[in-house]
């Protein structure tokens, strides 16, 4: 699937999933903004480089998905810099692992302020920059296998991806008539930094060897392997290209064959 002229910004593309997403589109034929954190610029700029490598324009943006204003400012950076503003894919997030009976206010608030009130912040801005602009466009969100069902310790993160599921199908409702597709993706068991963090930390609950609770989760997908964040850039992309222009308000499982709807 090929696209011109069009411009993306992917959140938390610094590494991982939001990386791959990143190079999937510019390889797609989107210029693409990479935001992220500024202790993450420097990897950031190195994802920046790689685009250019393929041919499409790209620019590093710092912001904390957290506030508001940094997220409205990412927005208009990327329609400055590259000339137009047509995809928001709402990647950044952090998982928690914690027993229910122990999850603090502080940790709480953390990852409500990322996983949730960044998405919203990021579907704000994106609609906002699309009537600007007088055209629509399309707003892709990160939520999970933990957005259709609850996983032990891991509830806070579970809640958190509920309400990206919750926001996608109001949102996708609310937009449509300004032509604004709005859907979210919903990874299984990703071979990224954030599942040996899952890893580790249930080794430490359940007491089972590091890696030992990674190959359970993994022995139980479908297709026999752990995800790639290629295989989630590959949904990504089809969410943000023309193929998916009747598709709104949905959350797309990618998951091998974990859970079926």
């Amino acid at each position: 699937m090929a696209v011109q002229d069009k411009v993306a910004l992917v959140t938390g593309a610094g590494q991982g999933i939001g990386r791959a997403i990143a190079l999937r589109l510019a390889q797609d034929g989107f210029d693409v903004a990479i935001a992220d954190i500024e202790p993450q610029r420097e990897k950031g700029e190195g994802v920046v480089a790689e685009i250019e490598k393929i041919g499409r324009k790209s620019v590093f943006v710092a912001a904390d998905v957290s506030q508001k204003d940094q997220v409205d400012a990412a927005v208009d950076t990327a329609a400055e810099k590259l000339g137009g503003f047509d995809v928001i894919v709402n990647n950044a997030g952090i998982a928690q692992i914690k027993p229910v009976l122990d999850i603090t206010p502080e940790e709480l608030d953390k990852i409500w302020q990322i996983n949730i009130n960044g998405v919203l912040w990021g579907i704000q801005a994106a609609a906002r920059k699309f009537e600007e602009l007088g055209h629509g466009g399309k707003i892709v969100s990160a939520a999970s296998i933990a957005a259709v069902q609850g996983y032990p310790i891991l509830s806070a993160y579970s809640a958190s991806k509920f309400a990206v599921r919750g926001f996608t199908q109001a949102a996708a409702q609310e937009l449509a008539a300004k032509g604004i597709n709005v859907n979210a993706y919903a990874p299984g068991i990703v071979g990224t930094g954030m599942w040996d963090l899952i890893d580790a930390e249930l080794a430490k609950l359940n007491g089972k060897p590091i890696g030992q609770n990674l190959k359970e989760a993994v022995d139980g997908i479908a297709l026999g392997r752990i995800e790639t964040p290629e295989d989630v850039a590959k949904v990504v992309s089809f969410l943000a290209g023309p193929d998916s222009d009747y598709v709104t308000g949905q959350t797309i499982l990618v998951d091998g064959g974990m859970l079926y709807s």
